[in-house]
């Protein structure tokens, strides 16, 4: 009969132990004993203590244990989710499907409950399908990136709520970073996309993308400085354009846009319009292109612009080829001459007249008017004021200038007198009725080198008028040297003499020549431009960022106090609206201790570059009744301007 105990156990398993018992053996070599991480030592490691008491032998076998276990094909670690209950819920199948290499690609969300920190009744918050245990995890954060943009200033008591529009993950890398280090070239950081949102980038590896460095937002004078005055001595007007520079600009301005009103001009001149006579001299004056000629002030009906119109009285033009003759000089581009823009023949003025159209120099005067008191009672009165040698060299380089540009185009100025020089700026002078004689003595028989060499001598006549303070010297060539000989250097005097006579007929008496001779005075007229355009960009530097501040003071503006949105409960003035306005009485409503309004250009100026530039400085905003009060950062400002004025720009807005 067969006994149906168990059989015996084998003498093998009982004395080398079980499968599980060997693992738990090797696991207790690798594992470091308790007594040596607290005692130091262990006592019962000479009496058979199963524990490793070489910490250093622990370490290096985790390593090879890790080598071994996590690689590329290591499975994803799963955690455990419990359920309300406690008990463990099943776990699903570690494979990977086919169909993953197909999905989509993750994009994380944020979510409000997450921010909000709102709990379920279990004691959990919900976010999507999943259930989070309530803990104290920190969030993680893009490196380089403030979460306090992708954050929503959620309702804390003080009715402020600000909607997010940044994504952080659409940033530019900064240009510190990039290829080229701060020499790279970035991108406008005062642009804004559809959405809102700054697309400049960030400059700095931990900036957000409301905030730019603050030193883009600062006055920074430009050189040239002529005095030297401490920070206390300045004043508001340095921060802007001089008051002298300033006025000589709205003056050209106000004379661009003068009108005449009653006027017995035509109202339309092919297609110009609005003429405004430019002449000082009522009387006929035919001498130098043999028709009476007028000049006005014109607007283009095609581009909106002004421009000068040069009329010819009487012309009849004969021969077709003699208007086409103004293309070449179209093609001219000199900054010492004139540009001519067109010429046609108009019978609006009752008769057959010839028309030029050139650029408009507003409130410029000729060197005749300047020089020769043309057009004053004083006329022929002697004016023993001799014009400064450096002005005359002035004058003589920028003719020479002109002169160089239109005989290497195979062109002729043939007027050059005092009368159609024009001075618009300081000692910036053009050449003005250039290619007035070229239609009008079209049949002429001179060829252009006969032109060119009277061009010379007329430049030498042009000078010796100018030195001598008169325009009749001339009847006395011999009596007019002499008299430019006592009140000049003998190398102006010589440079003229050499002009006068260039009518000789050889390879010397060309333009280039006389350039080369006068080379010093060109370099000193050269430096004299390099000063002004110094000058210049100085002066353009103290406008620099008033552009942008008109820009944040028209958004401020446009959000504030808008009563026909007072009863949309979206745009209430509660919240960021409410305290925008509130800022903006910080800004421009402060009044002192005696209730005197506060009228501080440099508070205005560094609160709106602040907030431009979304710094974290804090300011302390109180109402006017003075029950609420809020304290907030420019940065948080800055983001509630935005998001207020994006919304303003919705298309559909209707009051509830």
């Amino acid at each position: 009969m067969a006994s149906s105990s168990k059989p015996p156990l084998d003498d093998t398993r009982r004395t080398t132990g079980s499968p599980k018992m060997k693992t738990r053996a090797e696991n207790a070599k690798d594992t470091l004993c308790r007594n040596v991480t607290i005692y130091g030592r262990c006592r019962y490691e000479d009496k058979g203590c199963a524990f490793n008491h070489d910490p250093l032998k622990v370490n290096t076998a985790n390593q090879a244990d890790n080598k071994k276990r996590f690689n590329v094909d290591s499975p994803s670690f799963t955690p455990s989710i419990l359920s309300s209950n406690g008990t463990p819920v099943p776990k699903k199948s570690t494979t990977i499907s086919p169909k993953a290499a197909s999905a989509a690609p993750f994009q994380p969300r944020v979510s409000v409950a997450s921010r909000s920190n709102t709990s379920t009744p279990t004691g959990r918050t919900e976010l999507g399908s999943a259930d989070w245990t309530v803990a104290d995890v920190q969030e993680f954060v893009p490196q380089g990136f403030d979460g306090a943009h992708v954050s929503a200033l959620q309702g804390n008591g003080n009715g402020i709520h600000t909607s997010a529009s940044f994504d952080p993950f659409v940033t530019t890398s900064t240009p510190l970073s990039a290829t080229g280090g701060v020499g790279s070239v970035s991108t406008n950081p005062y642009t804004h996309d559809p959405t809102g949102a700054l697309t400049g980038g960030a400059f700095f590896a931990n900036g957000g993308g409301f905030q730019q460095p603050v030193q883009y937002h600062l006055y920074a004078p430009i050189g040239p400085h002529n005095q030297n005055t401490l920070a206390y001595q300045r004043n508001v007007h340095d921060l802007f354009l001089a008051n002298d520079f300033r006025e000589e600009l709205q003056k050209k301005s106000a004379a661009t846009l003068q009108t005449l009103p009653n006027t017995t001009l035509p109202a339309q001149v092919d297609y110009f319009h609005s003429l405004v006579p430019l002449d000082l001299s009522h009387q006929k004056n035919a001498a130098t292109f043999g028709y009476p000629s007028w000049v006005y002030k014109a607007q283009s009906s095609k581009d909106g612009n002004f421009y000068a119109l040069r009329r010819l009285e009487g012309f009849r033009l004969t021969n077709e080829k003699a208007i086409r003759s103004v293309q070449a000089w179209k093609r001219v581009c000199s900054g010492s001459i004139v540009t001519i823009h067109d010429a046609f023949t108009s019978r609006s003025f009752q008769d057959s007249s010839l028309i030029f159209v050139t650029d408009y120099h507003p409130l410029s005067k000729t060197l005749a008017e300047q020089h020769l008191g043309a057009g004053n009672r004083f006329q022929g009165r002697q004016n023993n004021t001799h014009i400064p040698e450096q002005i005359l060299w002035g004058y003589m380089t920028q003719i020479a200038n002109a002169l160089k540009t239109l005989h290497s185009n195979s062109l002729a100025a043939r007027v050059l007198e005092a009368s159609k020089v024009l001075l618009t700026g300081k000692n910036r002078i053009r050449l003005n009725g250039c290619a007035i004689l070229d239609v009008v003595q079209f049949d002429s028989q001179r060829t252009v080198a006969d032109l060119q060499r009277q061009d010379l001598v007329n430049f030498g006549q042009l000078m010796v008028t100018l030195g001598a303070n008169s325009p009749n010297v001339m009847h006395n060539p011999t009596k007019a040297m002499e008299h430019f000989t006592r009140a000049y250097s003998p190398q102006l005097k010589n440079s003229v003499f050499w002009l006068l006579n260039g009518l000789q007929k050889d390879q010397d008496r060309t333009i280039d020549v006389f350039i080369t001779g006068i080379s010093s005075q060109l370099m000193s007229t050269f430096d004299s431009a390099l000063h002004l355009d110094d000058q210049l960009t100085s002066d353009l530097s103290r406008e620099l960022e008033n552009g942008r501040l008109v820009r944040l003071m028209t958004k401020l503006n446009f959000i504030n106090e808008r009563p026909e949105y007072e009863h949309d409960r979206q745009w209430a003035e509660t919240g960021e609206r409410y305290f925008l306005k509130i800022f903006r009485d910080y800004v421009f409503h402060q009044v002192d201790n005696s209730g005197d309004a506060v009228v501080d250009l440099g508070h205005v100026l560094s609160c709106l570059n602040k907030l431009d530039a979304g710094s974290d400085e804090k300011i302390t905003l109180i109402s006017r009744d003075e029950q609420s009060c809020f304290i907030v950062s420019y940065k948080e400002v800055k983001k509630a301007l935005e998001s207020s004025f994006q919304a303003l720009m919705k298309p559909t807005r209707r009051a509830h």
